[in-house]
């Protein structure tokens, strides 16, 4: 079937980056949409950063500048690429891909999450 797993989160100091990678595999047709969300405790997970087939972007405005998402479509992988990284960036970081799988029915899947802590 299809599985989705990323890497990449740690532990960075303020100004510092990280590179967050999510690839996915199985009998998979094609992948559409693919994006990054974060998670604090207690709060409500949110989109980041989106990425078409296409290749058009979407960030939200609070990353705009600093974060920038990218996809391979050979290696079936999104990135999310994080500059100049502050302490309200600190969360868990899910990927999400809406995957058009053998069946022919396209599912969104999560990745399992990276914790990315900002601190000095």
């Amino acid at each position: 079937q299809v599985q989705v797993v990323e890497s990449g989160g740690g532990l960075v100091q303020p100004g510092g980056s990280l590179r967050l990678s999510c690839s996915a595999s199985g009998k998979i047709h094609n992948i559409y949409t693919m994006a990054w969300y974060r998670q604090i405790p207690g709060k409500e997970r949110k989109l980041v950063a989106s990425i078409s087939a296409d290749g058009r972007t979407d960030l939200v405005d609070s990353v705009k500048g600093r974060f920038a998402i990218s996809r391979d479509a050979v290696k079936k992988t999104v990135y999310l690429q994080m500059n100049t990284l502050e302490p309200e960036d600190t969360a868990v970081y899910y990927c999400n891909m809406e995957i058009l799988e053998y069946t022919w029915r396209v599912v969104k899947y999560w990745g399992q999450g990276t914790q990315v802590t900002v601190s000095s």
